[in-house]
C-alpha cells in the first residue's frame, strides 16, 4: 500500500521557524514530483511548493523567499523548510504526489500566533 506520513507540525511564534517532513512508502520515490500544499478553515486548498526527481523546485508567491523543499531520495523523504513564519500561514499542510496516480497524505497541523 502507498502511505504519505507528515511530522514536525505545532505551535510557534510569528517569525519562528518549523520543518516538516514526509516519509513516502510504497512508491518508487525517485521517479515522482513531490509536493505540499496547505489548506486554512474556509479557503481553498493551494500549492505550496514543488520538486521534481532532480531537484528543480517551484515555490508559491506568498511562500518565495522564506520555504524551501528539499528531497532525500535514498530515505524515501520531502522536506518542507518553513522560516519567518506568518499568522497567515496557518493551516493543515499536506505531502502529496504527482504521477499517474495522486497520493495524499494526512496532513500536520501548523499553527503561528502573532
Amino acid at each position: 500500500q502507498v502511505q504519505l506520513v507528515e511530522s514536525g507540525g505545532g505551535w510557534v511564534q510569528a517569525g519562528g521557524s518549523l520543518r516538516l517532513s514526509c516519509a513516502a512508502s510504497g512508491i518508487i520515490f525517485s521517479s515522482n514530483v513531490m509536493g505540499w500544499y496547505r489548506q486554512a478553515p474556509g479557503k481553498q486548498r493551494e500549492l505550496v511548493a514543488l520538486i521534481t526527481s532532480n531537484g528543480i523546485t517551484n515555490y508559491g508567491d506568498s511562500v518565495k523567499g522564506r520555504f524551501t523543499i528539499s528531497r532525500d531520495n535514498a530515505k524515501n523523504t520531502v522536506s518542507l523548510q518553513l522560516n519567518s513564519l506568518k499568522p497567515e500561514d496557518t493551516a493543515v499542510y499536506y505531502c502529496r504526489t504527482f504521477g499517474q496516480y495522486v497520493y495524499w497524505g494526512q496532513g500536520t497541523q501548523v499553527t503561528v500566533s502573532s
